[in-house]
């Protein structure tokens, strides 16, 4: 059973429509997560879930049961936020605990609830404190802790790790991957952190201007792109592209390659532009594969056993290749970079997929 479903969901300020008829449904347990870059319309769609913003059009069900009218608190989700939101005058305890006292839920109760959240988010020891005396860290788990002494169908989160410091966000995301399977219940969480996405979701739903370019597992994702938004998207470092265009046959790279594709592949129309992606770690010094290109070496960033070459091509394009030789070209030099041709993607002039299989032909 589908734990959400949007049905034809859109979302107007004034004339303007934001959301346009979205279709999707969230499975119950799962961890999904929307991404995309800024003004995509992902807070605004966890929003007008939650209830926190109005629905426009379409339905919105939760377990089977139109949501659409009803207010945050009947539709038994809660919400995380970017910021922590705490009463600044109360304990660690007393914020765990205030919206459950609100409800009038025993004090026996709250205190049993209270305790059990601080021993799955490990902050027993500060339930005394208050947010002044807490890391940016501790202060999350709290937060995190007063949505889960609701026992809620869903939880809603609104990038709530964007306020930490990159090795805390490391910690906080390992820490919300062991919750989630530890509760079991079905998340959902925003971030345009890609990372993010890929470390943390069983489910990703990309999102652009709106709509949804495609939605399905990290993996899925990465390894299959439906379209060249998507696949430059998802990947840190970025994807390559490489212009080209469809001759006789073949695709000639303006770099410098040809390259054979599957003869039933629909799209390859003689003198259509193309852009052959490769992902940096496809992409390494050497000769004898699918593609050869030489890049001028501009900057190695060096991350311990990886390094990253940050080139630019003869034509001007940059590029970005990836190696774990410990002598590395040097800035300045000239280096060839290579890619089997099972690595490569095509992407025609509007950014969709061409889905032939590209292989060697022969050197340009």
């Amino acid at each position: 059973m589908s734990a959400v479903e949007l049905q034809r969901f859109t979302k107007n300020y004034g004339a303007v429509e934001v959301i346009h008829g979205i279709d999707l449904e969230i499975e119950e347990g799962s961890f999904t997560v929307f991404v995309g870059p800024s003004g995509c319309g992902k807070s605004t769609l966890l929003r007008m879930i939650a209830g926190l913003e109005e629905i426009t059009g379409g339905d919105l069900l939760i377990e089977g049961q139109r949501m659409n009218e009803a207010n945050p608190v009947e539709r038994g989700v809660t919400m995380v936020f970017q910021n922590y939101a705490l009463y600044p005058h109360m304990t660690v305890r007393r914020n765990i605990g205030f919206g459950l006292k609100m409800l009038g839920v025993p004090r026996a109760e709250i205190d049993d609830r209270v305790l059990k959240a601080a021993r799955s988010l490990q902050i027993e020891a500060l339930l005394e404190r208050k947010p002044a005396q807490l890391s940016g860290g501790q202060r999350q788990r709290v937060a995190i802790g007063r949505a889960i002494v609701r026992e809620p169908r869903l939880f809603l989160f609104d990038e709530p790790l964007s306020n930490l410091d990159a090795e805390l966000r490391v910690a906080m995301r390992v820490e919300l991957a062991k919750l989630h399977q530890e509760i079991g219940a079905t998340m959902i969480y925003v971030t345009h952190d890609q990372t993010e996405a890929l470390t943390l979701a069983d489910k990703i739903v990309v999102l652009r201007d709106g709509r949804i370019e495609q939605q399905g597992s990290p993996m899925t994702l990465y390894e299959d792109p439906a379209n060249e938004f998507v696949a430059g998207f998802i990947g840190s470092p970025r994807m390559n592209f490489l212009p080209g265009r469809v001759t006789g046959g073949a695709v000639a790279l303006d770099p410098g390659a040809n390259l054979s594709f599957g003869a039933d592949a629909p799209g390859w129309d003689d003198g259509a532009p193309v852009k052959v992606g490769v992902r940096p770690e496809h992409l390494s010094p050497g000769t004898g594969g699918a593609i050869e290109v030489t890049a001028r070496v501009d900057v190695v960033e060096n991350l311990g056993g990886t390094r990253y070459i940050y080139g630019t091509l003869t034509d001007g394009q940059p590029v970005i290749a990836e190696t774990r030789d410990p002598r590395p070209p040097q800035p300045g030099s000239t280096v060839t970079l290579t890619a089997a041709p099972q690595h490569l993607l095509a992407f025609d002039a509007s950014g969709a997929r061409l889905r032939g299989t590209l292989g060697a032909m022969a050197a340009a």
